[in-house]
Protein backbone atom coordinates (compact mmCIF):
# COMPACT_ATOMS: atom_id res chain seq x y z
CA UNK A 1 0.00 0.00 0.00
CA UNK A 2 1.26 3.42 -0.95
CA UNK A 3 0.75 6.10 1.93
CA UNK A 4 1.43 9.48 2.27
CA UNK A 5 2.46 11.70 5.67
CA UNK A 6 1.27 15.32 5.53
CA UNK A 7 3.68 17.75 6.67
CA UNK A 8 2.21 18.30 9.78
CA UNK A 9 2.64 14.89 10.57
CA UNK A 10 6.47 13.38 12.35
CA UNK A 11 8.97 12.10 9.17
CA UNK A 12 10.05 9.26 12.16
CA UNK A 13 6.30 8.10 11.86
CA UNK A 14 6.98 6.31 8.40
CA UNK A 15 9.72 3.82 9.74
CA UNK A 16 6.40 2.82 11.58
CA UNK A 17 4.95 1.00 8.33
CA UNK A 18 7.65 -0.72 7.18
CA UNK A 19 5.24 -3.28 5.30
CA UNK A 20 3.81 -0.29 2.92
CA UNK A 21 5.45 1.95 0.26
CA UNK A 22 5.52 5.46 2.77
CA UNK A 23 7.14 8.79 1.77
CA UNK A 24 6.65 12.00 3.43
CA UNK A 25 4.99 15.00 1.82
CA UNK A 26 8.53 16.78 1.19
CA UNK A 27 10.06 13.35 0.25
CA UNK A 28 7.34 13.17 -2.69
CA UNK A 29 7.72 16.67 -3.66
CA UNK A 30 4.41 18.50 -2.65
CA UNK A 31 5.86 20.85 -0.20
CA UNK A 32 3.90 23.51 0.19
CA UNK A 33 0.62 22.37 -1.74
CA UNK A 34 -2.73 22.71 -0.45
CA UNK A 35 -4.82 20.12 0.28
CA UNK A 36 -7.06 20.18 -2.79
CA UNK A 37 -4.09 20.08 -5.09
CA UNK A 38 -1.71 18.25 -2.52
CA UNK A 39 -4.54 15.22 -2.78
CA UNK A 40 -4.72 15.12 -6.42
CA UNK A 41 -1.19 15.26 -6.65
CA UNK A 42 -1.19 12.31 -4.33
CA UNK A 43 -4.02 10.09 -6.09
CA UNK A 44 -1.50 10.88 -9.43
CA UNK A 45 1.52 9.73 -7.37
CA UNK A 46 -0.32 6.47 -6.96
CA UNK A 47 -0.76 6.91 -3.19
CA UNK A 48 -4.03 5.05 -2.04
CA UNK A 49 -3.65 6.59 1.98
CA UNK A 50 -2.85 10.47 3.26
CA UNK A 51 -2.50 9.94 6.96
CA UNK A 52 -2.93 13.77 8.36
CA UNK A 53 -3.72 15.55 11.57
CA UNK A 54 -5.86 18.18 9.77
CA UNK A 55 -9.08 17.66 11.32
CA UNK A 56 -10.68 20.47 8.77
CA UNK A 57 -9.69 18.29 5.84
CA UNK A 58 -12.97 16.55 6.12
CA UNK A 59 -14.99 19.77 6.00
CA UNK A 60 -12.64 21.87 3.19
CA UNK A 61 -12.41 19.11 0.87
CA UNK A 62 -15.17 16.58 -1.14
CA UNK A 63 -13.47 13.53 -0.68
CA UNK A 64 -15.96 11.00 -1.50
CA UNK A 65 -15.12 11.11 -5.34
CA UNK A 66 -11.50 10.97 -4.69
CA UNK A 67 -9.33 7.95 -5.30
CA UNK A 68 -7.23 8.23 -2.18
CA UNK A 69 -8.58 7.36 1.19
CA UNK A 70 -7.39 9.65 4.59
CA UNK A 71 -7.01 8.65 7.83
CA UNK A 72 -6.68 11.73 10.67
CA UNK A 73 -4.78 10.99 13.37
CA UNK A 74 -6.40 12.69 17.06
CA UNK A 75 -3.56 13.18 19.74
CA UNK A 76 -2.92 15.82 22.44
CA UNK A 77 0.10 16.71 20.02
CA UNK A 78 2.00 15.82 16.80
CA UNK A 79 4.68 14.45 18.84
CA UNK A 80 6.09 10.75 17.79
CA UNK A 81 5.40 9.53 21.23
CA UNK A 82 2.01 10.59 20.86
CA UNK A 83 0.93 9.32 17.55
CA UNK A 84 2.94 6.31 18.15
CA UNK A 85 0.12 4.20 19.98
CA UNK A 86 -2.38 4.99 16.73
CA UNK A 87 -0.04 3.02 14.82
CA UNK A 88 -1.37 -0.25 15.34
CA UNK A 89 -4.68 0.26 14.94
CA UNK A 90 -3.91 2.35 11.19
CA UNK A 91 -2.15 -1.08 10.22
CA UNK A 92 -5.31 -2.66 10.43
CA UNK A 93 -7.31 0.15 8.82
CA UNK A 94 -5.09 0.42 6.03
CA UNK A 95 -6.27 -3.66 5.18
CA UNK A 96 -10.01 -1.77 4.44
CA UNK A 97 -10.03 1.49 3.90
CA UNK A 98 -11.69 2.36 0.29
CA UNK A 99 -11.08 5.54 -1.85
CA UNK A 100 -13.10 8.26 -0.61
CA UNK A 101 -13.45 7.21 3.23
CA UNK A 102 -12.53 9.33 5.69
CA UNK A 103 -11.32 7.51 9.05
CA UNK A 104 -10.13 8.71 12.59
CA UNK A 105 -7.76 7.19 14.70
CA UNK A 106 -7.82 7.98 18.18
CA UNK A 107 -9.24 10.56 20.97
Amino acid sequence: MKVLLDECVPRKLKNSFPDHDCQTVPEARFSGKKNGALLSLAEDGGFEIFLTLDKGIEYEQNLADRRIAVIILRAKSNRLAELLPLVSQCIVLMKTIKPGQVIHVGS
